[in-house]
């Protein structure tokens, strides 16, 4: 076979990336912002896809959303591979077919997992890991990679101690496992001007996190990060016993396009107890009500977001009037701003116990969910991140301001308070 040349000069990091990676099945690679990630992770995979000698190779660059990956990783790919003899680029499923052996490369976003289901892969990279569920590998593309003995490569920089921090920790002790981690002071790909300008804009924290490659730094633009941890210390997120005998309230973020979650919750004196949280998507009300109703709890109401009055196109029909013609009536959330919402929820957390085993996830959410960081102006913009953590976020959120709230001591415009902004 003619040889091909790809135009990519690796840096020494990314050769010596290749190379354990070539070495080890499971790789988590920590590395700071700009650090070249992008490039190596997609010449990785074109090496791999045209090496593969087994019939109809597939790989996947994941991203978080499928228009971050279009973003940051689509047209890398389809620069280096365009030297290659007989390429075909598609631009609506974000996909390269290789007709030298018939492989095939594709960008895909993991807020769309259930599409990532039944599919095989030899290899995948799931890029910005510290942003995606942290059960996606697990549930998700772990059977993907079975069948073939695929590989993967996590790719991401710190937000807290979260999975993508737990996979760091696991690979450091587990066999056919890598892991290292690049700072910016030690790589010198950027340039000490550009480091000290960044230091200057940037909060210590925030700093530590996206440059020097800090689990310990607190979550930058986290809402309730900080909150959570002080849970965790006071002994406040443990496996304590449920009385199913108490009324349990459950809180809903109904998804239409994406994920729906269900929080269940008891009030106990002072105490509000988050026993037990479920997530689905692409299910009717009828499979949620078939959970709720599978469950040992003593239901006292049902709380929904205002928008489920909403009358939906092609039935003319609302959420709430389905719910209600199936045997499930909500009681509806407040129509707040998410911003007063937050307000609410940080008054309620200090009262929350959370179960450790049925919401870890939960937990996982509260602690990620954060502002949305503007890359163009270096700042945090004030509006919430919208991905997987958001809606069970949204769901605490909703089922905060049903309780009466107080607005006298609050200035006018409502803002959110930013002083545990990080």
């Amino acid at each position: 076979m003619k040889q091909i040349v790809i135009p990519y000069k690796p840096r020494e990091i990314q050769n010596f990336l290749h190379k354990k990676c070539d070495t080890n099945r499971f790789n988590v690679i920590v590395v700071h912002r700009r650090g070249g990630k992008t490039v190596f992770s997609i010449n990785h995979l074109i090496r791999a896809a045209l090496t593969n000698k087994h019939p109809y190779p597939r790989y996947a660059f994941i991203s978080p959303y499928r228009l971050q990956g279009k973003s940051t990783a689509w047209d890398y790919l389809k620069q280096f591979s365009a030297t290659i003899p007989g390429v075909k680029f598609n631009e609506s499923e974000l996909r390269v077919d290789f007709n030298v052996n018939n492989s095939r490369i594709q960008i895909i976003g993991a807020e769309n997992s259930n599409a990532i289901r039944g599919q095989y892969f030899d290899g995948i990279i799931v890029d910005e890991t510290q942003n995606v569920a942290p059960d996606l590998f697990d549930t998700i593309l772990r059977p993907c990679l079975s069948d073939r003995g695929g590989f993967a490569i996590f790719l991401g920089t710190p937000k807290g101690r979260n999975y993508f921090y737990e996979l760091h920790e696991m690979a450091k002790h587990t066999k056919d496992w890598f892991t290292c981690i690049f700072k910016a002071s030690k790589t010198k790909i950027i340039d000490q001007k550009e480091l000290d300008a960044a230091k200057s804009v940037m909060s210590p924290e925030a700093y530590a996190q996206e440059m020097e490659c800090s689990f310990q730094a607190g979550i930058s633009g986290s809402y309730y990060g900080s909150m959570i941890e002080g849970l965790e210390s006071q002994g406040r997120i443990k496996n304590f016993e449920i009385d199913n005998e108490l009324e349990t309230e459950t809180w809903w973020d109904l998804g239409m396009n994406d994920s729906t979650v269900i929080v269940f919750v008891q009030r106990f004196k002072e105490e509000v107890r988050i026993i037990d949280c479920y997530e689905n998507s692409g299910e009717g009300l009828d499979h949620y009500m078939n959970i709720i109703d599978s469950k040992p709890y003593n239901y006292s109401k049902h709380i929904a977001p205002h928008d489920i009055r909403v009358r939906e196109l092609g039935t003319n029909k609302s959420r709430w009037e389905t719910a209600k013609e199936l045997g499930l009536e909500f009681d509806i959330a407040p129509k707040l701003s998410v911003e007063d919402g937050i307000e609410q929820s940080r008054r309620m957390l200090p009262k929350c116990w959370f179960h450790k085993s049925n919401c870890k996830k939960m937990v996982e959410a509260l602690k990620s969910y954060c502002k949305r960081w503007d890359e163009k102006n270096n700042c945090f913009k004030n509006r919430p991140l919208h991905n997987w953590a958001s809606h069970y976020a949204d769901a605490f959120r909703y089922g905060s301001i049903v309780e009466p709230i107080n607005r006298s001591d609050w200035k006018k415009p409502i803002k959110v308070n930013t002083a545990y902004i990080v």
